[in-house]
């Protein structure tokens, strides 16, 4: 059984920054892909990094602006975001997912960013 804690949320003006963390504690042979997702009041749930096999992608929304990263020895990936925007506001969460039919699909509950002017 995998846990997942996130931490780092939080309240900031445009322009601040803010890091997100996700640790998993557990097995985690197979897992090989991370990402991070949002999801605003009132919209869907959507993908803003993810990192796989060694390719990272970012929703263009978030490009140039995100950076996801992990810590292998920490078990820990991260979100770092720069020049944050009021509709980057949302409930952000990480995920880490292996063979899914294999119930290798792991959520956080989620982190609160709140971008206020």
């Amino acid at each position: 059984q995998v846990q997942v804690e996130e931490s780092g949320g939080g309240s900031v003006q445009p322009g601040g920054s803010l890091r997100l963390s996700c640790t998993a504690s557990g097995n985690l042979f197979g897992i090989e892909t991370m990402g991070w997702l949002r999801q605003a009041p009132g919209k869907e749930r959507e993908l803003v990094a993810i990192s796989s096999y060694g390719n990272i992608n970012y929703a263009e929304s978030v490009k140039g602006r995100f950076t996801i990263s992990r810590d292998n020895a920490k078990n820990t990936m991260y979100l770092q975001m720069n020049n944050l925007k009021p509709e980057d506001t949302a409930v952000y969460y990480c995920n880490w997912r292996g063979k899914v039919y294999l119930g290798q699909d792991y959520w956080g509950k989620g982190t609160l960013v709140n971008v206020f002017s």
